[in-house]
């Protein structure tokens, strides 16, 4: 059947919002199809646009929200989601008792300074994606009040150091030989450049690291320690192949120092939390300075190692014996570094931690010590792998389609969880393996993660006792109500921290329950 669309473009004369209306025949849902990469397409579009600015607008969009929440003859508002980008999606009941989603985008003004959502007004003309890249998560509430003066110095006194090093370059190679039968320094300078060029592409791994993925360090160092080997591994094997491209020795070397530098990115932020770790006294510049020992002892003991295996004759003269030997030492180094990772004992609670936690748990009523869970551990693992799976961050529209709910099934939905901090339901459609959704509410603790987390297992545990869905998650409920006190109580006399728990609440959408 042919589809008939009317479109009605106007504008209120304000100096807040402009809106845009396009219908669709036959008319049947509301669609935000641009937040998804779904092929699914959906007849009915709504779609405000704020083109104000974020501190004038918040407030109006906030009042608009609590003033849409009531009965009228549009609907009636029951919750809304928040986007980070500012954007936000209501979800409403109609008269007719019809589900329908409306989509407000907030497009910031390009003139003037941006008044951006942030705390405080340090860096308020900085764009936000830079800001976010530059600056740790949350920031200024997460770090002191010392820490952007402190890093707007020291910037320029890394630019100078660096300056210094590449003029010192130079001076290095002409030393060791490089143009001096040449009666001019200008190859010993243009050797330097392309070493300290080289350097250069490798340091843009760690720029994308530490702006990328700074906040992913402190919930499983030991992971990204281990991967940092494995990236560093990598990058060796193309230092490696020089003697037998010389001719590409720069990219080459480039894409060495480059997965070196993205290993070092990795490695240093992991260490630094596991150095915290070992300072339960306070004193993390003491260990730091003992770590400090340990290391360059260990570096002057692999350099002569390294040196006498390069003066032997079988090594040194044959190339496929020097890979060889390398290939042999780099697993065994890989094989202690993984050694080493497994007998660190935190007692904080992470997500995979939690999730042998609330397994035992549920299964057992008990759960296992500090020492006994982190050697149960999976250091390699990827999340997404674990199983029962879940998604974090998932939003109301996808859940209820994936699970084809009715209006009155969703208002029975929204009452269950109303004494919960998220939502979280059974992803019907994947028949390979058991899978939840969970997205989290305002006000949304590592606590709540945490409950969620306990009901995912309960779910996964018992999921066949009933052919329906809904008695399942309301009974889950029930059982995460009157046990998880237990849960608490039996981690905290087995030594675990339960006061700062390691898991992190998704920032990029959260819920706002108007009903």
């Amino acid at each position: 059947m042919a589809e008939t669309k009317l479109c009605f473009p106007f504008s209120l004369k304000t100096e807040r919002m402009a809106f845009y209306l396009q219908f669709s025949y036959p008319i049947s849902t509301f669609s935000c199809s641009n937040l998804y990469n779904g092929t699914r397409t959906q007849p009915f579009k709504f779609l405000c646009t704020s083109s104000s600015p974020q501190s004038d607008s918040s407030n109006s969009r906030e009042e608009s929200i609590k003033d849409s929440s009531g009965e009228n003859d549009k609907g009636h508002v029951i919750l809304v989601e928040k986007y980070r980008n500012g954007n936000l999606k209501r979800y409403v009941i109609d008269n007719d008792s019809e589900m329908k989603m409306f989509l407000e985008e907030h497009v910031p003004t390009t003139t003037g300074s941006q008044d951006l959502d942030i705390s405080g007004m340090e860096l308020s003309w900085l764009p936000k994606v830079i800001k976010d890249f530059v600056l740790p998560s949350g920031f200024p509430d997460t770090v002191s009040d010392d820490y952007l003066d402190y890093m707007l110095l020291q910037f320029p006194t890394n630019v100078t150091g660096w300056i210094c090093h590449t003029l010192v370059t130079s001076s290095l190679l002409k030393a060791v030989g490089v143009g001096s039968f040449s009666g001019t320094s200008a190859a010993a300078s243009a050797a330097a450049i392309r070493w300290v060029s080289k350097d250069g592409i490798g340091a843009l791994g760690r720029f994308f690291i530490g702006g990328r993925f700074g906040n992913i360090f402190d919930y499983d160092p030991k992971q990204w320690r281990m991967y940092a080997d494995f990236i560093g591994s990598a990058g060796s094997i193309f230092d490696l192949c020089t003697p037998l491209y010389p001719s590409y020795f720069l990219p080459l070397a480039s894409l060495g120092n480059l997965a070196k530098a993205v290993a070092r990115g990795l490695k240093d932020p992991s260490f630094r939390v596991i150095q915290n770790h070992f300072a339960i006294a306070g004193n993390l510049g003491d260990v730091a300075a003992k770590e400090e020992v340990w290391e360059v002892a260990a570096e002057l003991l692999g350099l002569s190692l390294g040196i006498l295996a390069l003066d032997t004759p079988g090594i040194s003269k044959s190339y496929p014996t020097l890979a060889l030997t390398w290939l042999s030492v780099r697993i065994l180094h890989l094989w202690f570094r993984y050694q080493s990772l497994s007998v660190l004992q935190f007692n904080t609670i992470n997500l995979k931690r939690a999730r042998i936690l609330v397994n035992s748990h549920v299964l057992h009523c008990t759960v296992p010590g500090i020492n006994e869970c982190n050697r149960m551990e999976s250091i390699l693992l990827w999340q997404r792998f674990l199983r029962p799976q879940i998604i974090f961050e998932v939003s109301l529209e996808e859940m209820i389609n994936g699970g084809k709910y009715r209006s009155m099934q969703i208002k029975q939905l929204l009452h269950m969880y109303k004494e919960e901090e998220y939502f979280l339901v059974v992803n019907q459609q994947k028949l390979t393996h058991f899978q939840v959704f969970v997205s989290f509410k305002e006000g949304a603790t590592s606590l709540s993660v945490f409950r969620s987390v306990w009901q995912t297992y309960w779910l996964y545990q018992n999921w066949g006792w009933s052919d329906n869905i809904f008695d399942r998650l309301e009974q889950s409920l029930v059982e995460l109500r009157d046990r998880f006190p237990d849960l608490l109580q039996q981690l905290t006399d087995a030594g675990w921290d339960t006061n700062s728990l390691s898991l992190k609440v998704p920032k990029e959408m959260l819920i706002k329950e108007l009903s």
